[in-house]
């Protein structure tokens, strides 16, 4: 386990605080499918759990869509952005889907997929 990349993962991914919360920190055990967390948490956890790999190609199915539009923002601008461009996934294919165009200005190609 890297430390260092482990505390970082879980400041980016704003897992600190619920952290503190749960009964044994991050020693809980989740129940199946995330029984005792929220939409969010379960979004979130899921997100630094992939960001904390070490692979070439990273498929995020629209990550931020359980979690209020502050969140996503602030999940995006710091954790996802400073990992792309200068942490883990530097270098590395990142295909992300998502309905939230704010954020594609941000990415090297964007696809448009239309269904009429």
């Amino acid at each position: 386990m890297d430390v260092q990349r482990y505390q970082e993962t879980l400041s980016r991914s704003s897992l600190e605080k619920d952290l503190e919360l749960f009964p044994h920190g991050e020693f809980t055990e989740i129940g199946e499918r995330g029984v005792n967390l929220s939409g969010g948490q379960k979004q979130r956890i899921q997100l630094a759990r992939a960001l904390y790999q070490n692979a070439d190609v990273y498929l995020l199915d629209d990550p931020f869509s359980a979690v209020d539009a502050h969140t996503a923002t602030n999940l995006f601008n710091v954790m996802v952005s400073a990992f792309i461009h200068r942490y883990s996934l530097a270098g590395k294919t990142v295909l992300l889907v998502t309905h939230q165009v704010d954020f594609l200005p941000a990415f090297d190609s964007v696809l448009v997929i239309f269904h009429p």
